[in-house]
């Protein structure tokens, strides 16, 4: 089954169809059972009945087997039905630092390979195009995968993005600042181009395959050597009319502080992220040290590396309780490296949450408390998501080629 059998289906079709619906509900969230597929779609048992009868027929949809490694293997419903692994695939890219990380998934959210490509820093738009290029075409030829059936691509990047793909700032790699990731991207690799910030990204891989699952409403706070976040509103993200929506770490929390790099001064990322801390323990242990480091002697005893955690905790907290003040959301999901730290930073996180926020816990009935709880794939979570920007929004970008 080729790629056109899949646009029949997505485009081809009035989108309002139930074999349409079916397929996006498939696409987006993976395995799932008839009763789910009616209660997210709304449409009738019957008519999904009706319907899935059909794209069991033409092949498009198959039984999903009992046990398979996959980003859904863990919590799939028994009885489920998902996308036939053979309809399509679709990458996602992550552009760090020093590296670029590639994952290559089917419709039916199986991961099939992963690369990681080493780069120099401040790494140009076009040679990481090319770089990206000739790994799709290494991982697809090693996997036996055609590349007609390659759907499209998600690039997650560490600063905001644009409704249109134009990089607004870039902290991990300057030179993309400005830089339209579509133009890029699209005529090296001759397929529809996805691209959003890393925590967007990162929030839609707990809402598919992690934390968030069953839950369309929440709050992603990422903790990290900066920090980011993302809102989810019914199942979507809120990006805001210029794509910085969700930017937590730059609100301003001492006008007369520090000046950060975004040019502001105060910026709750100079004091709730983990790169003064480090920089700290480096100094005091004479020799440097990384996140993981502090994170193992934390879980050792040793009480620098536990205050530095407490006191970035305390502080992220305070943060999180202005965004609960505005926000009111039922779920917080605490991502980013520091959030392997578990409950040696979320036990003083959340209490210092409850001080600062303005609807108490004990004030009200526990159904009406937000959740604080640390992500489930906060090691892989903005790659995962890359994946996901083209599960969610294939058939809309499709429709435009």
């Amino acid at each position: 089954m080729t790629k056109p059998s899949l646009r029949t289906w997505l485009i081809d079709r009035p989108s309002a169809s139930p074999e349409s619906m079916i397929v996006r509900c498939l696409s987006e969230r993976g395995a799932l059972s008839a009763s789910q597929i009616a209660r997210v779609t709304g449409l009738a048992r019957s008519t999904v009945s009706t319907a899935l009868n059909g794209l069991r027929k033409s092949g498009m949809v198959i039984e999903a087997p009992t046990s398979r490694e996959g980003i859904r293997a863990i919590g799939r419903p028994a009885a489920a039905v998902t996308l036939n692994p053979t309809a399509g695939t679709c990458v996602g890219i992550h552009l760090g630092l020093q590296q670029i990380r590639l994952i290559v998934a089917d419709v039916s959210h199986s991961v099939i390979a992963e690369q990681t490509i080493p780069m120099a820093l401040d790494y140009q738009p076009q040679q990481a195009a090319q770089m990206a290029k000739s790994a799709i075409a290494q991982s697809y030829e090693e996997n036996g995968l055609p590349m007609a059936g390659l759907l499209g691509v998600g690039i997650s990047v560490s600063g905001p993005v644009s409704r249109d793909g134009v990089v607004l700032r870039a902290s991990i790699v300057p030179t993309w600042a400005g830089v339209n990731i579509r133009d890029v991207f699209g005529p090296v690799l001759e397929r529809p181009i996805f691209a959003d910030n890393e925590s967007n990204c990162s929030a839609i891989a707990e809402l598919m395959w992690g934390a968030a699952i069953g839950h369309d409403d929440f709050v992603l706070f990422k903790i990290d050597l900066g920090v980011g976040g993302a809102i989810v509103q019914h199942g979507r993200l809120v990006t805001g009319i210029a794509g910085g929506a969700g930017e937590f770490g730059h609100i301003s929390i001492d006008p007369g502080g520090d000046l950060c790099r975004c040019g502001n001064r105060g910026c709750l990322e100079l004091y709730a992220s983990f790169a003064r801390p480090l920089e700290q323990i480096s100094r005091v242990v004479r020799r440097q040290v990384t996140m993981d480091d502090v994170i193992m002697m934390a879980k050792e005893g040793d009480v620098r590396a536990l205050r530095m955690i407490e006191d970035t905790a305390e502080i992220a907290g305070r943060g999180l309780g202005l965004i609960g003040s505005v926000l009111n959301p039922p779920l917080i999901i605490i991502g980013g490296q520091m959030a392997l730290a578990g409950d040696i930073l979320l036990t003083p996180l959340i209490a210092s949450y409850e001080r600062h926020t303005l609807i108490k816990s004990r004030d009200i009935a526990p159904a009406l408390r937000t959740r604080i709880i640390v992500g489930k794939h906060t090691e892989n979570d903005a790659l995962l998501g890359a994946v996901g920007l083209v599960l969610r929004h294939q058939a809309k970008e499709l429709s435009l080629g």
